[in-house]
């Protein structure tokens, strides 16, 4: 008669960590078994002194961390972006920084995302979602951008998120300095027909001037995005913003456009769930959809040293974890950008990291709340590009 083994009781039952081991037995090993028999049968069987069959000749998976090829998460390279909408998730990288004021870089964004991103599993402990197993997730690669022309290069961006976004595909943006909000907004309202867009911008700056130095630069997304019918000022959220280097023409839009601001202090005294409300109450106000714009200088300075204007005083990383959970779950969400990663100003890749996590925590909150996978496009998605009805900027 065998000893029967006691069973594991974690000391506080309602805590966290003990829900976390529950959840993970639940989770199906699906995705890992197909991913190791195409590692075998595409990379060959490891050699005959290797004891772990799972383990083929040539790295085709997730293992070892520091092989493979950089796509985001190890995920499947998608060379034929007509099968986009195959996918529930599509990772796309645009490499652009002619729309930078003052620290060059982000043009190396996508590169530095992906490259730390091989660090991470699919897999989240608290949260109890395995993105292997609940999600199809694949990487385009990146968008053609245009060297020195902020304006061709805003045309490419939006003719390329507009092609995800109708295929039904849910669009992640790795930047790439802020002047392509604009753009990826843009190629998101081709396809909303007489449908809304509500913006959740995290940033420390307002980025709401017409111009900057002459051109549409990165302090100046949201002068234009807000100029498309698809996307009213009133439904511009922008949290965190603060410090010493927020224009005052672009405060001057802001009061006359009355978005919807909170500082950081706003934040820490009303409390991280009343701001998910407010942001919430007005991103939502007459909108079908959200658009999350998220600078990773929103996060203090000390954090994310590798951005373009660093500016101490921003969220903590828990804070700007929170407060980006809460929202993906209680809205639906059309798209997501990380932009002003600048990995030559970075430090032990800390900045590309907090990309990486945001973007993971994102994903994994579409899938807890229920927006991923998807059954069918979403009804906001028109299928039709319709025209944008910009107004004259010049």
């Amino acid at each position: 008669m065998t000893e029967e083994q006691p069973t594991f009781r974690h000391p506080n039952e309602s805590s966290e960590a003990s829900r976390a081991l529950e959840k993970e037995q639940h989770l199906p090993l699906t995705g890992w078994q197909q991913e190791v028999s195409q590692g075998l049968e595409f990379g060959l069987e490891g050699a005959a002194s290797i004891r772990d069959r799972t383990i083929p000749t040539f790295s085709r998976g997730e293992l070892p961390h520091y092989a493979g090829i950089n796509t985001f998460l190890k995920a499947p390279y998608l060379e034929d972006v007509r099968q986009v909408g195959n996918y529930d998730i599509a990772i796309v990288g645009v490499p652009h920084d002619s729309g930078t004021t003052y620290r060059p870089g982000t043009r190396f964004g996508p590169q530095g995302i992906r490259r730390i991103s091989a660090l991470y599993t699919p897999y989240n402990f608290e949260l109890g979602v395995d993105l292997r197993e609940q999600i199809t997730l694949c990487d385009v690669g990146d968008i053609f951008t245009i060297p020195g022309n902020n304006e061709k290069s805003f045309d490419q961006i939006s003719k390329g998120i507009a092609h995800i976004f109708s295929s039904g595909a849910f669009p992640i943006i790795l930047g790439g300095d802020h002047s392509i909000g604009y753009p990826t907004v843009r190629g998101v309202c081709r396809h909303l027909g007489d449908r809304k867009v509500g913006i959740i911008h995290f940033d420390r700056h307002v980025d709401t001037q017409e111009t900057d130095l002459d051109e549409r630069m990165h302090t100046c997304p949201w002068f234009h995005a807000n100029n498309i019918k698809n996307a009213p000022a009133k439904n511009l959220v922008q949290l965190g913003i603060g410090g010493w280097q927020v224009p005052r023409q672009g405060v001057k839009v802001c009061r006359e456009r009355q978005t919807n601001i909170l500082t950081v202090t706003d934040i820490t005294e009303i409390g991280l769930d009343a701001t998910v409300d407010f942001a919430l109450e007005r991103a939502l106000d007459g909108t079908d959809c959200v658009y999350i714009s998220f600078d990773i200088d929103c996060i203090d300075a000390g954090f994310v040293p590798g951005t373009g204007w660093p500016e101490p005083g921003g969220l903590l990383p828990r804070e700007a974890l929170y407060l980006l959970g809460k929202i993906v779950q209680k809205a639906p969400i059309c798209g997501l950008e990380v932009v002003e990663v600048s990995p030559p100003y970075d430090i032990s890749d800390m900045t590309s990291l907090m990309a990486t996590r945001v973007i993971c925590d994102a994903m994994a909150h579409l899938v807890l709340s229920g927006q991923l996978p998807r059954q069918e496009k979403p009804t906001y998605i028109h299928p039709e590009a319709q025209p944008e009805f910009l107004s004259d900027w010049r």
